[in-house]
């Protein structure tokens, strides 16, 4: 079979296709899946650099793809040929508190991952997909819809009403406009291009802040909420953007923690404790929690938001173009 395989650290000089790499036969416990899509995060970008030490190479990279079950292997129960599945980012985090290892044991890092024409997959690691979602669609919820379905569902508990600031318009970021509008808040949506705040009224934000023309994003947030804050702030920038989210919520508030793509910086604590502040790290989900926001998915008939679909010969491309930064929703790759 085709797989495309990180062998190095040089980044895309280390992506190769490899045109005959064995084709994987499911053991007890596993399926074997056709890859049919296969969506990029930008962790993806970091596993081609090596930056995480868990990593080794050669490796199949990307955690997110979706597919068809075309064999199961001996004691599989709950999976058949031809059901429609996506993988999960951890293959062994079911439910409940993240288990210690669950870094070791997600797909495209230690693991192998899903751009390949065909995986195998534990049980614990594959799930259905709703059935009005085409398979492009499908491959985008792995990771950066379960990161928010997580932050502002599972662990924020956003209630009709509430307030939320979601900043940028990645992913991560469109999907929890469409979590958060699904639960009837009221959405804050941030970014530099104001192309992509029109993208983002029309997925349905209230107010949409261009942070380099109003570079004090914070205290809009805080006018246009009588000077109270919001609820939820759904944190991508990491410590450079950190001080600016906490002047932003309210009190009692909560800043979800998914990314540092502006960089390192000092956080002074100061205004946690003043505020009574909670910050929580969100790192994707369980398996449980993507049962859940599948369910969710399919009641609303909710479509993931694809900015582009790049044949499988042109994965570099879709490395590249992600890396450009012009992009709104996720970037997916057609497997076969």
């Amino acid at each position: 079979m085709q797989a495309y395989e990180v062998t190095n650290t040089s980044g895309l000089d280390g992506l190769v296709l490899n045109p005959k790499r064995p084709e994987p036969e499911p053991g007890p416990g596993q399926i074997l899946v056709r890859v049919r899509a296969a969506a990029l995060n930008a962790r993806d970008h970091g596993v081609t650099r090596g930056i995480y030490g868990y990593t080794r190479f050669p490796v199949i990279p990307l955690s997110d793809g979706a597919g068809e079950v075309v064999a199961v292997g001996p004691g599989i129960i709950g999976f058949k040929a031809g059901d429609r599945v996506a993988s999960t980012f951890f293959q062994t985090w079911t439910g409940g508190r993240m288990p210690p290892d669950a870094s070791r044991n997600s797909l495209g890092g230690m693991l192998d991952g899903m751009l390949a024409e065909l995986v195998v997959l534990p049980r614990t690691g594959a799930i259905r997909i709703p059935n009005h979602l085409s398979f492009e669609e499908a491959s985008t919820l792995p990771c950066a819809a379960l990161t928010a379905w997580n932050a502002l569902v599972e662990t924020g508990g956003i209630k009709a009403g509430e307030t939320v600031a979601i900043l940028g318009t990645g992913g991560v970021s469109c999907f929890a406009v469409q979590f958060a509008k699904l639960h009837r808040a009221h959405v804050f949506l941030t970014s530099r291009s104001d192309e992509k705040l029109e993208k983002g009224r029309a997925l349905g934000a209230d107010v949409a802040i261009n942070y380099k023309a109003t570079p004090d994003w914070e205290q809009e947030m805080l006018k246009q909420t009588a000077g109270v804050g919001v609820d939820h702030v759904l944190e991508v920038g990491g410590a450079n953007t950190l001080e600016k989210s906490m002047a932003a919520v309210c009190p009692g508030g909560a800043i979800y923690i998914i990314g540092s793509l502006a960089g390192a910086g000092q956080i002074n604590p100061r205004m946690i404790n003043r505020k009574a502040i909670t910050l929580k790290g969100i790192h994707v989900g369980s398996r449980d929690m993507f049962a859940a926001m599948n369910r969710a998915i399919a009641e609303t008939r909710l479509r993931p938001v694809i900015d582009r679909v790049f044949p499988f010969a042109d994965a570099k491309a879709a490395f590249a173009y992600q890396a450009g930064g012009s992009h709104f929703g996720k970037i997916v790759i057609a497997v076969g």
